[in-house]
């Protein structure tokens, strides 16, 4: 399997800027106070870029771009709207390489993860909001004989992004898409420990839209919303979630025979939670030594390393700090009488990786109701507790903290739905392992209903004269 060269290498798919402004007005800004922070990679610890210091000067910088271009951007046709998604998708197609190697650096995601899952997601979703913002349509209701009411969509006009340092590029187009779509002008704020990879999205994209219809402004402060929160000028104010807690339902006929379904659980199990983190997964106790055992053999063969080698299943955590909340979430658990089966411990590949930030994949054996365990890591540990039968999963489930993303796992598949439909999350996948396709139902909504976050209605109430 091939392996990209690094940023600044010869032979390297990607260059980052030596250092990044804002992007305000449709140009690169410096900050108003002239500050700036080093952004190192976890692949090698060592700092590949600066990037500016964001501050209440230069938010309102960009509040006055994105108000300056958002009454234009929202009197565009939806036609042409879409026809500006689509070409944000046919963009990011064109450079995938280059935006999943930044994406990889800047994050320490497998590159295999970013190239074959979240830009395919995120060209997914730009390609979906163009159509349905043309499919959009307005409603007229006859109130009386006289009297006739017109219901039009108009945007909210500025809105502000927050963009977490879990799969910055993905996470920045669940948001991206849908506003843009409905016409608003945005002001984007990267998080802290990556930045990179967006403004090398920023730069791929930039002349397909208006000056001052996306504006970003980097780090200022660990606040939410800071100095955007209660801002007069945002009419809106998105935090895409971060990373949170999710669960594993892994009936014990899983464990029947090591065949193709047995397989794909095992690749649910080391996908859902050896890479994303945060999960507790229950075992029925008919299949537990099996499961445990085969779960064991796929942590041991995981290979940890180098993100930009497509043979790597594991990267590096996102910061310093990432990896000594994980280590600290398994020292924790073992306080509380977990049991440790691999891993826990801090990785060195060697070389010049030595500097980067390596967790081992872990996996921590304990009771379902111990709530360092229902919590869950950063990183990639898994929890793994029994339960006895079918509603024992259910209510161990329901009764721990609420994961917000459940995996159910059996050959019984009429079980398999009783259970997804039970348990209390936002997205159940049954037999399948983490798929985010841009017209699927993701919580309270639809994808379509995404709009309406960034739209409003206008009642227009016309009588003869």
């Amino acid at each position: 399997m091939p392996r990209y060269a690094a940023p600044g290498r010869s032979g390297s798919v990607v260059s980052f800027r030596d250092r990044y402004d804002h992007f305000i007005g449709g140009d690169y800004v410096p900050p108003a106070r002239g500050n700036y922070f080093e952004n190192p990679t976890p692949v090698t610890g060592a700092v590949f870029t600066e990037v500016a210091r964001g501050t209440a000067e230069d938010v309102e910088h960009a509040l006055d771009a994105a108000h300056g271009a958002a009454r234009a951007w929202a009197r565009t046709s939806v036609a042409e709207r879409a026809n500006v998604l689509n070409e944000i998708a046919d963009r990011i197609e064109d450079n995938l390489e280059a935006l999943a190697v930044a994406e990889s650096w800047d994050s320490g995601k497998p590159v295999r993860e970013v190239l074959a899952a979240d830009l395919p997601l995120a060209i997914d979703h730009f390609r979906y909001f163009a159509g349905v913002i043309r499919a959009q349509e307005g409603r007229v209701s006859q109130i009386d004989n006289d009297l006739v009411a017109y219901h039009f969509q108009e945007p909210l006009g500025v809105v502000a992004q927050l963009v977490p340092w879990h799969c910055p590029l993905l996470m920045a187009t669940w948001q991206l898409a849908p506003a843009l779509a409905a016409g608003n002008s945005v002001v984007l704020k990267p998080a802290e420990q990556t930045p990179a990879s967006i403004h090398v999205l920023v730069d791929a994209i930039a002349d397909l839209l208006p000056p001052g219809v996306l504006n970003v402004v980097n780090g200022f402060g660990v606040e939410v919303g800071t100095p955007l929160a209660g801002n007069r000028r945002v009419a809106k104010v998105v935090a895409t979630e971060e990373i949170a807690g999710s669960g594993l339902i892994v009936f014990g006929d899983v464990a029947a025979q090591r065949d193709a379904f047995h397989g794909k659980a095992l690749d649910g199990i080391e996908m859902f939670a050896l890479h994303q983190g945060g999960v507790q997964a229950l075992l029925q106790h008919s299949g537990y030594d099996e499961l445990l055992a085969a779960a064991s053999e796929r942590v041991a063969a995981m290979r940890v390393g180098d993100p930009l080698d497509t043979g790597t299943t594991v990267g590096a955590q996102t910061s310093e700090g990432h990896v000594r909340k994980a280590l600290a979430y398994v020292d924790e658990a073992r306080r509380q009488g977990a049991r440790l089966v691999a891993g826990g411990e801090r990785v060195d590949p060697g070389g010049e990786l030595s500097g980067g930030y390596y967790v081992m994949p872990t996996i921590l054996e304990g009771d379902h109701r111990m709530r360092v365990l229902q919590e869950g890591a950063v990183g990639p540990v898994l929890s793994v507790a029994g339960f006895a039968d079918f509603a024992d999963a259910v209510k161990a489930t329901n009764d721990g903290a609420r994961p917000l993303d459940v995996g159910v796992w059996s050959r019984d598949g009429g079980a398999a739905c009783r259970a997804g439909r039970l348990v209390q999350a936002r997205r159940v996948w049954v037999n399948n392992h983490h798929a985010h396709p841009a017209h699927a139902a993701f919580g309270r909504e639809n994808r379509r209903t995404m709009l309406d976050h960034y739209q409003q209605t206008k009642d227009l109430l016309v009588s003869d004269p």
